[in-house]
């Protein structure tokens, strides 16, 4: 099974389509990521990385729902008392 963890797309750098890469913003963390496999990708829409590459396009509703999820297994860890730090806070339609 793969983690593919979304993310907002900040800047793009490079014209070559199978050479771009992109800014994306995890939760206030930014990461370079390839855009090789999502050429038609525009700055502020939401992505989903996988080993350093951005493999889909989400819509800012999709991005939403999978920012409620993780905030949901956030809170079940915190309810237990896991010592594993939940996720960041995350604000898709603040920006």
């Amino acid at each position: 099974m793969c983690l593919g963890i979304p993310g907002k797309l900040e800047a793009i750098e490079g014209d070559d389509p199978l050479f771009r890469t992109g800014k994306v913003n995890f939760g206030g963390v930014l990461k370079d990521v390839s855009l090789a496999a999502v050429p038609e990708v525009l700055v502020g829409q939401y992505v989903i990385v996988h080993a350093g590459m951005a493999i889909s396009i989400l819509d800012e509703a999709e991005a939403d729902e999978v920012f409620q999820y993780l905030d949901e297994l956030a809170q079940g860890y915190e309810e237990e008392g896991d010592t594993v730090s939940p996720p960041p806070e995350y604000a898709p339609g603040s920006g």
